[in-house]
């Protein structure tokens, strides 16, 4: 078993939505003591504070001139993640169809990217994390022990959001993952890549149980 205060190792799991990612993330952190970060909830969490200022989310100058407003706080309890702005947790609020439809062109903004990545660092430093986005692997954290790339097809990942939603049309939902791959694939700033030595992981058939027993094997395989 390793313990949060026992442990420096950061292990690094990148992915497309829909993937497993957040599941298997908190379930590795859970079981081995280690804390975890969202690092997807962050941008949502600006991207929640923009739209409630008002501000428009597609003017990227408009956007970068307000971000570093936005007071955050990340939880890293992997059994309960929270994430505040003003003292106010989000975590819940931050999962809305408007913030889902808007996260990616606030994500696309340099500036929210830089000053993501300050706070980033910061609360990697010092290890026993796992972390969880679309650049840990390549670059927020590429000195990771352990780094994952997390995939599964189109169909399997529509379902499982769906089912996180509430039931949400399925084919509506892979139209909005598949909007999304192709913004994160493609934008000029941190695009979402299989960093170099990342463990490629299609999620596809395996029950969650399944990758956490795989990722927490990588894990106490690394050693300490």
């Amino acid at each position: 078993m390793v313990s949060s205060a026992g442990s420096r190792v950061v292990v690094a799991v990148d992915g497309t939505s829909g993937s497993g990612k957040s599941s298997t993330c908190r379930g590795v952190a859970t079981r081995l003591g280690l804390r975890y970060l969202d690092t997807g909830a962050q941008f949502r969490a600006i991207t929640w504070w923009l739209l409630r200022e008002g501000v428009d989310v597609h003017d990227a100058e408009a956007v970068a001139a307000r971000c570093d407003e936005a007071p955050i706080l990340s939880g890293t309890d992997p059994t309960g993640p929270t994430i505040q702005i003003d003292g106010v947790d989000v975590a819940v609020a931050i999962r809305s169809d408007e913030v889902t439809r808007n996260v990616s062109p606030v994500s696309t903004v340099s500036a929210v990217r830089a000053r993501l990545l300050e706070l980033q660092r910061g609360i990697i430093d010092g290890g026993g994390i796992v972390v969880e986005g679309r650049d840990i692997g390549s670059v927020v954290w590429p000195q990771a022990e352990i780094k994952l790339y997390l995939t599964a097809d189109t169909e399997a990942r529509a379902l499982r959001r769906a089912a996180e939603q509430g039931g949400s049309d399925v084919a509506a939902t892979a139209q909005v993952l598949a909007e999304r791959d192709r913004i994160d694939s493609g934008r000029t700033t941190a695009p979402l890549v299989r960093a170099d030595g990342a463990v490629h992981v299609d999620t596809t058939p395996y029950s969650l149980e399944e990758v956490i027993d795989l990722v927490v094997g990588l894990v106490l395989e690394a050693g300490p």
